[in-house]
């Protein structure tokens, strides 16, 4: 017997009946779950209608949290399991479909919405955040296709017109500008300092040390090298040291017009049209002038050689009546001569071996007018104390005088046409700055052409020849010649000569030569 039947009646007599049926009418009818167990402990008689309504409101769909959970943040208020299953993504899981509306509600557009405003074509950044910074003021994705080269993927036809508007070239302008033969450096950026113009030339470029030595310089002192040794063999066969005088200017515009043309149409197949057309203006202005200075003085030399018909005097010294003096004679003159000419040259060579290096090294890449002007000016007044010099000292010679000439630019120093010289080969430099195209190893150039007249073959050798000459020939014009070193400066003239008439003459052509380039150079844009 159990113990609620056999100590029933020790608690409460005849009333253990009672408790017991209340007792069997409390304990559930269901399961011995726990949820039937003691579902009714918390509230009595109500137990049953809990249990009845509990069901009402689980959910009917899976156990998942949301299902689960999904009422027990927000009471009835809550949408039940049918409106959040239509509320959420009926796609993919990913985040932009799962948080898409949890930051905006209803105001942010739907995805229908956001779909017609992403690009449809490539997940590349300028297409998915090409509006995120503009709004609908941007262009669209068509309106920068159409601005898009058409072509290929290269920078130049990416970026063409980024820079510059509607006033860029076009794609076409450019295809006619960049060169039409290989990918080197030389032929993808070689006219790229001339803009607007048309060209397929190139002749070389390197931007490394060593490029340049390889690229620029040694096949320039290969160009003067080889023209030596012709001068030599003539020399020889001549009994002649005068010859490497021929060469000296000739040698260095030659290489110029190789380095600028001739190299162009040879390696690249060009017309020799094609080669000048593709010059800039002021890589023109650089060639005439080279020109102009080294046609000059190759007349000047090779007439005052036929007229004398012999060696030049200077020349004739004890070391030429040597018995093996034309077996040194290569490497002691007509060799070191050409290296001095490689760098006297390098202004008007390096610019067109390497053009690209020459225009990154420049100091400032943009073109100058002032600068453009006062090398224009510099140039102009070398040139015309040369000129000046020369016919003045030929003038002087034919009226066969006993004295000295120390009249017309001859008063300003005692070797003008050298000075001239100097002012000449200091303007290329200076041109290439204003148009940025100046390498600073140009410079070698008129410091090398300087110390060359100054202290090897210019005013030091003919004033050391003139001084033995006239001290056993013609002892006047020793004596002069000695006044005349006390009172003029051999090369750079003193302050005391700004009161002399000649070299405000000479200034003054200098200012001429400017104002003629300037109404030029206007002409020819115009």
């Amino acid at each position: 017997m159990s113990e609620q039947d056999r100590y029933g009646g020790w608690f409460g007599g005849n009333k253990a009946d009672k408790v017991q049926d209340k007792v069997q009418q409390n304990i559930p009818k269901a399961s011995g779950a726990e949820q039937d167990r003691y579902g009714g402990w918390f509230g009595g008689d109500k137990t049953d209608r809990v249990k009845d309504a509990l069901p009402q409101d689980f959910p009917k769909g899976s156990g998942a949290e949301q299902d689960r959970y999904g009422r027990s943040f927000g009471g009835d208020k809550l949408p039940n399991a049918d409106e959040i299953s239509e509320r959420l993504p009926q796609v993919s899981g990913a985040e932009q479909d799962r948080y898409g509306r949890w930051f905006g509600g209803d105001k942010l557009p739907s995805r229908a919405d956001i779909e017609k405003r992403l690009p449809k074509t490539s997940g590349a950044e300028q297409d998915r955040y090409e509006h995120w910074f503009g709004g609908d003021k941007l262009p669209t994705r068509a309106d920068i296709e159409r601005r898009l080269p058409q072509t290929s993927g290269a920078e130049q036809d990416r970026y063409a017109r980024w820079f510059g508007g509607d006033k860029a070239p076009s794609t076409k302008q450019l295809n006619e500008s960049l060169p039409k033969v290989s990918g080197a450096e030389q032929d993808r950026y070689g006219t790229h300092f001339k803009p607007g113009s048309s060209s397929n030339v190139t002749f070389g470029s390197t931007t490394s040390t060593l490029g340049l030595l390889q690229h620029a310089v040694l096949p320039s002192f290969g160009f003067h090298g080889g023209l030596s040794v012709i001068a030599y063999g003539i020399g020889r066969y001549t009994d002649r040291i005068e010859a490497k005088d021929w060469l000296w200017s000739s040698g260095q515009v030659a290489n110029a017009w190789w380095s600028a043309v001739g190299g162009p149409v040879v390696y690249d197949g060009v017309s020799v049209a094609a080669a000048w057309g593709a010059l800039s203006y002021s890589q023109k202005l650089l060639l005439a002038g080279v020109s102009a200075w080294g046609v000059r003085l190759f007349y000047r030399v090779v007439s005052r050689s036929i007229r004398r018909g012999k060696d030049n005097p200077i020349y004739e010294t004890a070391a030429k009546k040597e018995p093996d003096f034309w077996n040194k004679a290569f490497f002691t003159t007509f060799l070191p001569e050409a290296i001095m000419q490689t760098l006297i040259s390098l202004p008007f060579t390096l610019p067109f071996r390497a053009p690209v290096a020459s225009a990154l090294a420049s100091p400032f890449p943009e073109a100058s007018a002032v600068s453009q002007s006062l090398a224009i000016f510099l140039f102009t007044a070398g040139y015309a104390l040369e000129v000046l010099a020369d016919s003045q000292l030929e003038s002087h010679n034919r009226k066969a005088s006993a004295e000295l000439n120390r009249d017309g630019v001859w008063s300003i120093v005692r070797h003008p046409n050298y000075l001239g010289d100097a002012l000449c080969h200091l303007s290329f430099p200076l041109l290439l700055y204003s148009a940025g195209q100046l390498h600073p190893i140009t410079l070698l150039g008129p410091v090398a052409n300087y110390v060359f007249l100054r202290f090897i073959g210019g005013d030091k050798e003919n004033e050391e020849n003139r001084e033995i000459r006239y001290s056993k020939e013609n002892p006047v014009k020793f004596q002069e010649l000695q006044q005349y070193k006390q009172s003029k400066n051999s090369f750079w003239p003193s302050l005391s000569e700004l009161s002399n008439k000649w070299l405000w003459a000479v200034a003054a052509a200098g200012a001429g030569g400017v104002v003629l380039e300037r109404s030029l150079h206007g002409f020819l844009r115009s």
